[in-house]
């Protein structure tokens, strides 16, 4: 398969499709880039050695926002699903959101671990997996025409959470999303071998029966950090399909023409640049673009008649369930 697709029309970000990477019903495709990236920036695990801090905010707390301090002299990119770790509970992030030198700002997450809101005794550090792409999806539908909103797609998450916790009949005393990865790492370690990294690569396609997803940054050497830990979000939903026929190239074809048609909308991300939304009939997704350039692009494939979102009324108001989790007391 080699075709130059666009992401989105209206940012110039090409990529040409590389050979697929099969085991059994796990397809993975490289993309690799076109063009030369303009903006320089380095990762999460690149910089807390650094002196990037992530932080809970004040002693009390706050469930849908964590504080990013960045005395670095470059910028960071927090990524999409992302999740970090300790202090007062596990979070993730709702959005990829690029920390300009030498600020300090909030960001939205969301809560992974709804069975704790208690200091660990360890600062916030980088887990060692962005979140497997379904999670991502599920939060990507519900922020969809309501970007960067707090905790609007909290319950979603906890449901999926939950939905895994029960297919893997794991003993999860917080409700945490890393126990849902552990329980998975030796099945997940035995085959991550079959889906490697190439040169130049900057993104890639994860094909699992008819439910798709890309993800893709501008520069392949931040592509590098980040793959072994989108492989592992990647492989955790991957280890469902193993036993699947691989996806047909035709499906994979039509998803990313339906990203190339998909309408957008952008709006000021809380970092530099623009939040990008993508909301296509078939495809939902977000981004990061700043002064053009496509910074980084998350896309998924949707059913409406599948993904119609039981939480939202006809007047597109949010209805929380009567029991909050423990976590909802600080938000």
């Amino acid at each position: 398969m080699s075709t130059v697709i666009s992401p989105n029309p209206s940012h110039a970000t090409h990529l040409r499709l590389g050979a697929p990477q099969t085991h059994g019903g796990i397809t993975i495709i490289p993309l690799l880039g076109a063009a030369l990236p303009q903006r320089a920036y380095i990762t999460l695990d690149q910089a807390m050695p650094l002196g990037f801090t992530v932080e809970e905010i004040g002693t009390e707390g706050r469930v849908p926002e964590l504080l990013v301090r960045n005395p670095l002299k470059t910028d960071v990119l927090l990524y999409d699903g992302e999740e970090v770790i300790g202090a007062k509970q596990n979070r993730v992030l709702e959005a990829s959101i690029l920390v300009a030198a030498c600020t300090t700002q909030k960001i939205p997450v969301a809560c992974v671990e709804a069975g704790r809101w208690h200091d660990s005794g360890q600062d916030f550090a980088p887990a060692d997996r962005i979140s497997h792409p379904e999670i991502r999806r599920r939060m990507s539908i519900d922020l969809e025409h309501a970007p960067l909103s707090a905790g609007r797609a909290q319950q979603t998450v906890w449901a999926e959470i939950d939905e895994r916790i029960q297919e893997s009949a794991i003993d999860a005393p917080t409700s945490a999303l890393s126990d849902v990865h552990d329980a998975a790492r030796p099945r997940i370690d035995a085959i991550a071998k079959s889906f490697t990294l190439i040169e130049g690569q900057c993104g890639a396609i994860l094909a699992l029966g008819d439910v798709l997803s890309l993800d893709l940054v501008s520069r392949p050497e931040v592509w590098s950090q980040l793959w072994p830990k989108l492989r592992r979000g990647y492989l955790l939903d991957g280890v469902r399909h193993l036993h699947d026929e691989p996806t047909a190239s035709e499906l994979i074809a039509r998803f990313v023409d339906a990203i190339e048609s998909a309408p957008s909308s952008s709006r000021p991300s809380p970092g530099l640049g623009e939040d990008l939304r993508l909301h296509g009939p078939t495809v939902s997704g977000s981004g990061l673009v700043v002064e053009g350039e496509t910074i980084q692009l998350s896309a998924y494939s949707r059913n409406d008649s599948n993904d119609r979102n039981d939480r939202n009324d006809r007047n597109g108001e949010l209805h929380i369930s009567s029991i909050a989790r423990p976590s909802r007391r600080r938000d």
